[in-house]
């Protein structure tokens, strides 16, 4: 009878993140060899645990970074997996989160809704957050914008009292130019600033508008107005790290150092449901897109809908959002073509259908000149998302269309 490994977790069960980490560990297990595991529930980066140095197991998947365990981790004599992201990688296989391409995402989202000011608002030196703010920043330079950023601690000796912290937020966002479309590091700091924007009767969205990181649903919904959030994908990253634990315990390799793994999309509440733009015609047109995408609509049927030559129409489009409006229309069904990939088992060729493509072939080539995989290599990085939470397609609330 073969051994079963054992592996320890060091995955904290506190966060809706480090949860949906475990979730895509499961998902490995279940169709793979069994293993014995102990689970370290401790908060990250707590006291290291005195079991560590003398572990006899065969495996370590951990997502503390503090130095004390790193150092630790680096000299067991073990096969280890690190799914942290607080601070730059330290050695060991790593597998975590594309925070660039976050930062990208969110950026494309609220010039999606017209936005010209922007703002960041997040922790200071966590790597997680640097690099989502630095994607965001440069993804409006290359569009012609700036970007104001408030940052301070998160925890630690530099953390101000809550009170106070609140004060500089709202100070901060009541000195900023409306109407402006804010990225927040995470969820919690999204909370954060609504929070602030509420104590200092700023208007969401219509002066302030929101998006966080994690789409942490509890929390999103606990917000006023909800907020609107980036879908990370944990669950691949729980499923590869096993997979690649599993490989170095039998005696294998992995052939990368790191690997990031993309956002699934956005979920949109009401904290950026809004046009920010002062031009009645062209907001109108856009709303009408957005809503018709997807049912076969031509730039013909808009501009019966909208006083505007074709070529005002074109301007304009290209002046709001930077693209014409038949791009709009791309856009919005490949966005919705995401979403059915990642939630339901539809066919190639139903969901083609369901978006607007009367040929399949022609969507799979759309598809991929937009997001740089095939539908079918998206569905088989975004399916455990859904498979390992037990979700209908309609369980995470009103995704981007």
């Amino acid at each position: 009878m073969a051994r079963i490994p054992h592996v320890a977790l060091m995955i904290e069960t506190s966060s809706v993140y480090g949860r949906r980490l475990l979730e895509g560990i499961t998902r490995y297990l279940r169709t793979h060899r069994s293993w014995s595991l102990f689970l370290e529930q401790r908060e990250l980066d707590s006291v290291p645990p005195r079991w560590l140095g003398t572990w006899r197991g065969d495996g370590i998947i951990s997502r503390w970074s503090s130095p004390s365990v790193v150092a630790l981790l680096r000299e067991a004599e073990l096969a280890v997996i690190d799914v942290s992201d607080r601070r730059p990688p330290f050695g060991l296989v790593r597998i975590r989160n594309d925070d660039r391409a976050i930062g990208v995402l969110a950026a494309e989202h609220l010039l999606e809704r017209g936005f010209r000011s922007f703002a960041y608002c997040g922790f200071k030196g966590e790597y997680w957050a640097i690099d989502r703010r630095e994607a965001f920043l440069e993804t409006l330079t290359r569009s012609g914008f700036a970007s104001q950023v408030f940052e301070s601690p998160w925890s630690g000796p530099g953390a101000e009292p809550w009170e106070d912290e609140q004060e500089r937020i709202g100070t901060w966002i009541r000195s900023l130019p409306k109407p402006v479309g804010m990225l927040t590091s995470n969820d919690v700091r999204g909370f954060h600033v609504l929070d602030a924007c509420q104590r200092f009767e700023l208007k969401v969205p219509e002066e302030v508008a929101v998006i966080g990181v994690d789409d942490d649903s509890l929390l999103c919904e606990l917000c006023r107005p909800s907020l609107s959030s980036i879908v990370p994908n944990p669950e691949q990253i729980g499923f590869e790290a096993a997979a690649a634990l599993d490989r170095l315990m039998g005696g294998g390799s992995v052939d990368f150092e790191e690997r990031v793994i993309p956002p699934l999309g956005v979920t949109t509440r009401i904290s950026t449901d809004v046009l920010a733009v002062d031009d009645e015609h062209f907001a109108s047109s856009v709303r009408f897109i957005r809503e018709n995408a997807c049912h076969g609509l031509t730039v013909e049927e808009v501009l019966e809908r909208v006083p505007l030559s074709r070529s005002t129409l074109e301007r304009r489009f290209r002046q709001f959002l930077g693209r014409s409006p038949q791009a709009e229309i791309r856009a919005v069904q490949l966005r919705r073509a995401r979403q059915l990939l990642a939630e339901t088992d539809h066919a190639m060729s139903r969901i083609a259908e369901l978006v607007g493509f009367d040929h399949a072939e022609y969507f799979n080539v759309a598809f991929k000149r937009e997001f740089g995989l095939t539908p079918g290599q998206f569905r088989q990085q975004a399916q455990g998302d859904r498979r390992s939470r037990g979700t209908s397609p309609s369980a995470r609330g009103e995704a981007e269309a």
